[in-house]
């Protein structure tokens, strides 16, 4: 099992978005617009109530169908004050709620939702399998898990700088030394999250579109799981 070099920490992370939050759309939203566009695709071909974890200024909001059921949450007060100004200034009729929330502690019911999506907030949280564990409860059987995630080295020199940068960029709210693993040892653990898609985004390659489809309870898909993860 991969141990990630450095924990981060949930007040910490909050503080650093609070700090992008006048600059977020400038800096990040051209670099991630096609992940994002990839990731509301996947999460409407299901459709119905979708929970977007760490929906920040709620830049991808708008883009979402007009019969989707979408909550949005994030644990960074300022981002989230973008977010419902920007829900009540294009009158996007389609959020039910923008609230505080923990992708370590989902305050919802089991199977609450029809899709969970995270766009580049999985490598941000402390516990990365915790978050994904959420995931996978509040999501119905046959539902999906529509992640967008930076992914990195688990050797070589690329992943010695991966972890050396970790002091400046857990600072900055984020991980660099965050490596596939991460995702494929918590899917061998969990037998009801199938693993359905892998796909590189750009910019250079770094970044993953990945999906995870929570099965019905009693099926086994322990062996697909495996060759999956190492696809």
């Amino acid at each position: 099992m991969y141990v990630l070099a450095q924990e981060l920490n949930r007040v910490g992370v909050a503080s650093a978005y609070d700090r992008w939050a006048p600059i977020y759309d400038l800096v990040f939203g051209p670099v991630f617009r096609r992940g994002r566009r990839a990731a509301i695709d996947a999460a409407e071909e299901v459709g119905g109530r979708i929970l977007e974890v760490g929906v920040g200024t709620g830049i991808s909001l708008p883009h979402y169908r007009a019969d989707s059921r979408i909550t949005g949450i994030d644990i960074a007060d300022q981002m989230l004050d973008k977010a419902r100004d920007r829900v009540k200034r294009l009158n996007l009729t389609q959020v039910e709620r923008i609230a505080i929330g923990d992708a370590e502690a989902l305050d919802f019911p089991d199977a609450s939702f029809d899709v969970v999506v995270a766009q580049y907030v999985v490598s941000a949280v402390p516990h990365p399998e915790r978050a994904l564990s959420e995931f996978l409860r509040v999501v119905r059987p046959g539902g999906l898990i529509v992640i967008t995630t930076r992914l990195g080295a688990e050797t070589g020199v690329r992943s010695k700088i991966e972890r050396a940068l970790m002091p400046v960029t857990s600072r900055l709210g984020w991980r660099t030394d965050f490596p596939w693993s991460v995702y494929g040892d918590w899917a061998l653990r969990h037998p009801h999250a199938e693993l359905v898609e892998r796909r590189p985004l750009p910019p250079l390659g770094h970044f993953s579109l990945v999906c995870f489809r929570r099965t019905a309870d009693g099926q086994d898909n322990t062996p697909t799981l495996a060759h999956a993860a190492t696809a």
